[in-house]
């Protein structure tokens, strides 16, 4: 995840207690990509940037039960771990594409947010050309990218201009080419 944070402006949320008898918020914080291994290893695809969320002895949720991690490393630049109860590769490939989460939500920085936070913005460019909403943000090794109408932007210093979260809007700057039919 980059280290590049573009100006916003988010105002401060008031932090909601859960209601008695309600459970524990819980935070997605991986999807499980594929099995690796004959003892029920996990290839983790991170849908975070605190990667102590998969180190050994901490516990996750997985279709609502609680697991230990027994093991942990990076592997091929992705968590992989091993889930106290999978134990079998067949085991873990039953649990390909399901998410991991972990209890209790993300506390941020004032200057931080979270990447579903993004989705559904408005994009405009700097010159007031709205392109539509974010429709993903997808991971590449170099950095995010933003998913707008087709077009892919860059989620770095030189394309994102400004994050308002009052007005729901990202402003970008584009360069020509990037929108469909610029050639």
């Amino acid at each position: 995840m980059p280290d590049y944070k573009p100006p916003q402006n988010k105002p401060n949320q008031p932090s909601t207690q859960p209601e008695e008898n309600s459970p524990p918020a819980r935070t997605p914080i991986g999807k499980i990509v594929g099995a690796f291994g004959l003892r029920g290893q996990l290839k983790i695809e991170p849908l975070t940037s605190f990667l102590s969320r998969f180190e050994k002895g901490e516990t996750v949720f997985l279709d609502g039960n609680k697991h230990k991690i027994q093991s942990s490393q990076i592997h091929k630049g992705r968590p992989l771990i091993k889930l106290a109860g999978i134990d079998t590769m067949t085991h873990a490939e039953q649990q390909q594409w399901k998410i991991l989460e972990a209890e209790g939500e993300v506390e941020l920085n004032e200057d931080e947010f979270l990447v579903e936070d993004l989705i559904g913005l408005k994009v405009v460019t700097v010159e007031g050309e709205t392109l539509g909403t974010v429709e993903d943000i997808e991971d590449y090794p170099a950095h995010e990218v933003i998913l707008v109408s087709g077009i892919r932007i860059p989620f770095i210093e030189q394309f994102v201009e400004e994050i308002n979260f009052d007005e729901e809007t990202i402003t970008v700057r584009l360069i020509y080419g990037m929108k469909p039919g610029e050639e």
